[in-house]
């Protein structure tokens, strides 16, 4: 790890209900920089399209670059992937480098109101229980982690492979 990434200077992940889309955005962001900084292996992020979330600001991918590493893997879920191609070009070129990390599944079909709207780890989730809203809730219990995982992996279990690293074109 480098100095950059030290964990003392960051404050715990909160346990508690969030709203707005600024709150939001924040708990993205030190999410991520607390999987950097605490060597996270496994985070899934879905979302109906991720348009609202932070994926192409530089903090976020600096996170994601300094997170990323051997053994570890993120899963993406989202119903299409079209704003993140469009809003996050920082992201996209960090899902390219990373691509071997990387899964990226898609649920066209998906509802986007009942699509989880989450970040999930091992010891930490927070879920957007109203998008319109951009409220939710975050913490590290137990039972909140494995009920969201769960959720999280019947929507894979209908989804299909998405947002490819690269396009072959003809």
């Amino acid at each position: 790890m480098n100095d950059d990434h030290d964990t003392a200077a960051l404050p715990p992940l909160p346990s508690r209900r969030f709203e707005g889309r600024t709150e939001f955005r924040l708990l993205i962001r030190d999410a991520l920089a607390h999987a950097a900084r605490e060597g996270w292996q496994e985070i899934i992020l879905s979302d109906p399209g991720f348009g609202d979330w932070p994926l192409g600001e530089r903090a976020v991918t600096e996170s994601l670059a300094a997170w990323s590493s051997s053994g570890r893997r993120i899963t993406l879920l989202a119903r299409r992937y079209d704003d993140v191609l469009r809003q996050h070009a920082r992201f996209v070129q960090w899902r390219v480098r990373w691509s071997h990390i990387v899964t990226a599944m898609g649920c066209p079909s998906a509802d986007p109101l009942e699509l989880p709207s989450a970040l999930w780890s091992p010891g930490w989730v927070m879920e957007r229980l109203d998008i319109d809203r951009c409220n939710g809730y975050c913490g590290s219990e137990p039972e909140r982690r494995l009920l969201l995982r769960e959720r999280l992996a019947e929507w894979l279990a209908k989804s299909s492979p998405a947002f490819p690293a690269t396009t072959l074109g003809l």
